[in-house]
C-alpha cells in the first residue's frame, strides 16, 4: 500500500493544478474524471475532481478499480500544505499545490514536514491531456529518488 500511496500522491499533486484555474472554461475542463493507464510498475489510476474549499477542489483518487486504495486531497490551490488522506486518515504526507496559470501548476510534496519531491503539470491547449513531470529528491516509503513523466486523459 505504501508504494501505491506514494505513487498516487505524485499523480494527485500534479493533476490537482488543472482544477484550480480561475478561468471558467479551464475550471469546467478540470472537474470530472481523469485516467492514467498502467505503465511499468505504475498501476492504472482514476481521479475524480469536484469543487470544494471556496475556489479549490477535492481530488478523489483511486488506484485500479478498488476503493481500498482511495486517497483524498482538498486544496485551495494557493500553495498551502494540505494533508493527504488514505481511507479518510492522515498519512503524514502533505501537498502544497499552487496554480501558476490556466495551463500550469507546481506542487511541493512533503512527508512529516520534510520535502521529498516536486511536480509540475501542463494542460494541453484542448484541455484533454495532462502531462505530469515529477521529481523525487529524497527516498520515502515506496519511492526512490528520480524523475518520471506521466500522461493523464480526460474521460
Amino acid at each position: 500500500m505504501a508504494g501505491r500511496t506514494a505513487t498516487g500522491v505524485l499523480c494527485v499533486a500534479a493533476l490537482a493544478w488543472i482544477v484550480g484555474s480561475t478561468g471558467t472554461l479551464s475550471a469546467q475542463m478540470g472537474i470530472g474524471t481523469w485516467v492514467k493507464q498502467a505503465t511499468g510498475s505504475s498501476p492504472a489510476m482514476t481521479m475524480s475532481v469536484e469543487a470544494c474549499c471556496g475556489s479549490g477542489r477535492r481530488l478523489i483518487y483511486r488506484v485500479g478499480t478498488s476503493d481500498a486504495a482511495t486517497m483524498t486531497v482538498e486544496s485551495p490551490f494557493d500553495g498551502t500544505d494540505v494533508p493527504v488522506l488514505v481511507l479518510g486518515k492522515p498519512t503524514g504526507q502533505t501537498m502544497g499545490i499552487k496554480r501558476v496559470d490556466d495551463h500550469h501548476a507546481v506542487t511541493v510534496l512533503k512527508m512529516n514536514g520534510q520535502q521529498f519531491g516536486t511536480s509540475t503539470a501542463t494542460l494541453s491547449a484542448d484541455g484533454k491531456t495532462l502531462t505530469i513531470e515529477s521529481e523525487i529528491t529524497a527516498a520515502v516509503p515506496g519511492r526512490t529518488p528520480g524523475k518520471t513523466t506521466e500522461t493523464w486523459i480526460k474521460k
